[in-house]
């Protein structure tokens, strides 16, 4: 037996090889990996301790496991062939090679170690090699194993999971819970016996086309014991999975991946000399618990993005949708906010849904054709654009590109355009589904964009997407989830082949606000929506839990004040938005000159730090809030990644104590020097200790907010 062990950026992933057969250990902190190392061969050569796992049709699952995925067949008897290393853009690659006698199929497994952040991102390949298909139920584009060796408690007592639970209203809702109140539990049993182990697991899946509609497509496992995270993100824009589940000799894995068979409809037939290539997904460990996972994934984030100036200047958009126009946009309405928005000091003027269909009709019942109404624009669209970039913005207008309504006049294109299943066009919230796989459709898409520059001088559009396919499309597909993962990944080419043709178009995705936030888009989309939420109140529960799975540069925050509130909502509504990308919107025009004062001196503000957000990552003094705890105080920051400095968003929400304390961990335990920064004019009461790190804030009305700059160090 013997070791083989790649390190990379503080971490260590132990793998044991016997014969032809590779198992791995895990993936430690390299202090852990020392303590790993010294444990006696009998627990490095656990049996089902799979470095990749894969099962096929016909094939045993091997074990008495349930709805588990893993230790398929012919995962566990894959020979071990190879192991090559490789310099890919300055990052390392390396790649264990398999091979299967029996199907005859060779199985790459990949490892991108990525440069400056203790993060690996994994994918698996299978090849067939013979004569005859193979079908394949489920692979996992990755497997930590290990969790539970190497300290004395049982893992049920001292395991964490950080699980982001999410829905439309109410993204980035995450919990910290122990593993046993999933029903995960060490068996103990009375006798010593050979074998223990649960039948349980915690799976969390989503299927369809909303990524992100129940769960973000990430989470973490937190061993208190070990001051250890393991952490992970799927990136992939359709149906996903990962699990937690016990191994035979009582140890844990996490299988993390795409779609499979048993929960998303997903199956593969692999025909001789045809290869399948999993989703791509990210997994790290660190010392330390969530908000170090999150530093992490935030750096690492920024290593997979498209280079776009969008990122890095941060302009302001506004948008006529959110508690202001609601999809009725017309000449008349829009004038005044374009001036408005242009005193404000917005960069950007985005059109949102209904400037395609005449007054009085439902919005959603136009979508697909997209063509401007002249009823609406009594002097065209393009006068109106001209009119913004006068006002000396960029036009902007929304899409739901991917979708056609049935009342649309693309009802007359084949069957073959639109997802199908049993012979009949998939019908959800009287869209159908436009299926990027045909090169008609996307020469459609290509040539409405092109109209839009063309004839409108758009900068920006806000691609929506309102609904989800479900299982996906069994046209020309082996199952309804190989038609949806092979569209999901066409559409992401094509993005980046919009990007080819209009480098300087800026793309903000959108699923009926955060339903559909994953790396599969954000690695080529400028801007995500955050959510729909419309009640100014609970996005100080949203935002902070958000940006735990989304850049501060790319994530769009509503800022909505309503023009006959107190001032101080304009306030509130401004800090909300000014750690992230402000998405400035609301009656703006009709606010009183105090408050509209505001959101001027907010957007100022915002102007003369937003250069250094892309260099910041997210920091929870306070931890995340339920959307549910309205009676409290609550803060969240971004912390410089090279200067000792951070920006702090205090809000007193509806509790009735007027100060609160705010433990600054952030600095490292050293004496910070805060300052108020926006309102400009300081209100409120603040006091920086100088024996401990902490902030008492001091505000004399609920529903407040505050914006500080803290600073430490020389």
């Amino acid at each position: 037996m013997s070791d083989i062990v790649i390190s990379h950026e503080g971490i260590e992933i132990i793998l044991c090889k016997e014969g032809c057969t590779l198992r791995l250990l895990g993936m430690y902190p390299a202090a852990v990996a020392s303590r790993i190392k010294q444990l006696p061969h009998s627990i490095k050569s656990l049996e089902r301790s799979l470095e990749t796992d894969l099962q096929c049709t016909g094939e045993d699952h091997a074990e008495h496991h349930g709805f588990k995925l893993n230790n398929g067949n012919p995962g566990r008897r894959l020979a071990f062939t190879g192991m090559k290393e490789e310099s890919r853009a300055g990052s390392r690659r390396i790649t264990l090679s398999y091979t299967d006698a029996r199907l005859h199929l060779a199985v790459r497994s990949h490892y991108e170690l990525v440069p400056g952040v203790p993060v690996v991102r994994r994918s698996v390949e299978v090849i067939n090699e013979g004569g005859e298909p193979v079908g394949i139920e489920n692979v996992f584009s990755a497997v930590i194993n290990g969790i539970g060796i190497g300290a004395d408690r049982p893992w049920d007592e001292r395991l964490w999971v950080h699980l982001p639970f999410s829905s439309w209203y109410t993204e980035g809702q995450w919990r910290r819970r122990r593993l046993w109140e999933y029903n995960m539990r060490s068996v103990k049993p009375f006798v010593d016996k050979p074998l223990r182990f649960g039948l349980n697991a915690l799976a969390v899946t989503q299927t369809g086309s909303w990524s992100s509609l129940t769960h973000l497509p990430m989470a973490m496992l937190e061993d208190e014991d070990l001051d250890t995270t393991w952490f992970w993100q799927i990136e992939h824009n359709g149906s996903w999975n990962w699990e937690i589940g016990e191994t035979w000799e009582g140890f844990l894995y996490v299988g993390i991946g795409g779609p499979n068979e048993i929960k998303n409809h997903w199956w593969k037939q692999l025909q001789p000399g045809e290869s399948f290539t999993t989703v791509p997904v990210a997994v790290g460990v660190t010392h330390g618990g969530f908000q170090q996972a999150v530093q992490h994934l935030t750096q690492y984030r920024r290593t997979i993005i498209a280079p776009h100036p969008d990122n890095r200047t941060l302009p302001v958009i506004f948008n006529d949708y959110m508690n202001c126009l609601w999809a009725d946009p017309t000449t008349e309405k829009e004038l005044p906010l374009i001036d408005a928005a242009a005193r404000a000091g917005a960069e950007y003027f985005v059109i949102d849904a209904g400037w395609f269909v005449p007054p009085g009709d439902q919005w959603s019942s136009g979508v697909g054709i997209w063509q401007a109404d002249d009823v609406r624009f009594p002097g065209g669209l393009s006068s109106l654009m001209d009119r913004i970039r006068a006002a000396g913005m960029i036009p902007g207008l929304w899409l739901e590109i991917e979708v056609a309504s049935t009342h649309s006049a693309l009802k007359d294109r084949p069957d073959s355009w639109f997802f199908c299943r049993h012979g009949k066009r998939i019908i959800d919230n009287g869209r159908w589904f436009l299926d990027f796989r045909n090169p008609e459709v996307v020469a459609y898409v290509d040539d409405v964009i092109d109209r839009l520059v063309r004839d409108f001088g758009i900068g920006y559009i806000k691609n929506d997407y309102n609904t989800t396919t479900k299982q996906g499309t069994d046209l020309d597909a082996d199952s309804p989830g190989d038609g949806l993962l092979e569209h999901n990944r066409a559409f992401v080419a094509w993005i980046d082949a919009l990007h080819k043709r209009h480098p300087h178009l800026v793309f903000e995705n959108c699923g009926s606000g955060g339903l559909r936030m994953d790396y599969a888009l954000l690695s080529r989309a400028q801007l995500q929506s955050f959510s729909d939420q419309s009640d100014y109140r609970c996005n100080p529960s949203i935002v902070p839990g958000v940006l735990a799975a989304c850049l501060p540069e790319q994530l769009a925050v509503w800022s909505y004040p309503i023009n006959d509130r107190d001032p101080e909502e304009a306030v509130f509504n401004m800090v909300n938005a000014m750690l992230s990308r402000i998405h400035l919107s609301g009656r703006i025009a009709e606010l009183k000159e105090e408050t509209f004062s505001r959101v001027q001196e907010g957007i100022a503000v915002y102007k003369t730090y937003r250069a250094h957000l892309p260099r910041m990552h997210p920091v929870y003094p306070a931890g995340t809030l339920p959307l549910e705890d309205r009676n409290s105080w609550h803060a969240f920051g971004l912390a410089h990644d090279s200067e000792p400095w951070a920006l702090l968003a205090v809000w007193r929400l509806g509790s009735d104590r007027s100060s609160w304390t705010v433990p600054l961990t952030f600095t490292g335990g050293v004496h910070a020097k805060v300052t108020q920064i926006y309102p400009q004019k300081p209100t409120a009461l603040i006091y920086s200790n100088p024996l401990s790190p902490e902030l008492k804030v001091t505000l004399e009305k609920p529903w407040t907010a505050r914006l500080f700059r803290v600073a430490w160090g020389d």
